[in-house]
């Protein structure tokens, strides 16, 4: 069975997820429901990739790493080996996604940018969920990247919370 890979994040509504500084304060700005979903879809994923600057700014906002009842993957150039609750990964993402263990069925793609961008291009992200959060920021770090191949996606469904509309697609 082919592994799903998940990308579930937020993003303003001008489609950036974090000041250009990779700061996320603007995501408190605005009133949702609840955990707004990320509890039921969490417990749907197996593991967690995400890259390294991604990792480095969770922990900094946490003190507990938040995912470390799940298998946890960072991927990056210059760190190497597993600490207490990742492995960080440097190869190509379809030699990775071949070398995982089959139990692992649904993978949360967390973020950033340019770990997205990388399983664009290898064709590897098979849903989107996308929590639309109405700021407009003029600017940052966007959420596709120039260069990324083109994608038909198809619109599944959308669910709100509070002021947020999430919206759910998944590859043709």
């Amino acid at each position: 069975m082919k592994k799903k890979i998940a990308v579930y994040i937020a993003a303003s509504l001008d489609g950036y997820i974090a000041r250009e500084n990779g700061e996320i304060d603007w995501l408190e700005s605005v009133e949702g429901e609840g955990d707004n979903g990320y509890e039921a879809f969490y417990q749907t994923c197996d593991a967690v990739i995400m890259g390294k600057a991604t990792y480095d700014h969770v922990l900094k906002l946490t003190s507990e790493f938040p995912y470390s009842d799940k298998k946890c993957y960072v991927f990056s150039r210059s760190v190497q080996g597993e600490n207490q609750h990742v492995e960080f990964v440097n190869e190509s993402v379809a030699s990775f996604l071949n070398s995982l263990n089959q139990d692992n069925k649904k993978i949360w793609l967390v973020g950033g940018s340019d770990i997205l961008a990388d399983f664009l291009t290898a064709k590897r992200v098979d849903e989107f969920i996308i929590s639309v959060i109405p700021v407009l920021l003029g600017g940052g770090i966007p959420l596709f990247k120039q260069g990324i191949p083109e994608m038909n996606l198809k619109f599944t469904h959308m669910k709100q919370y509070g002021q947020i509309a999430q919206l759910y697609y998944e590859k043709e």
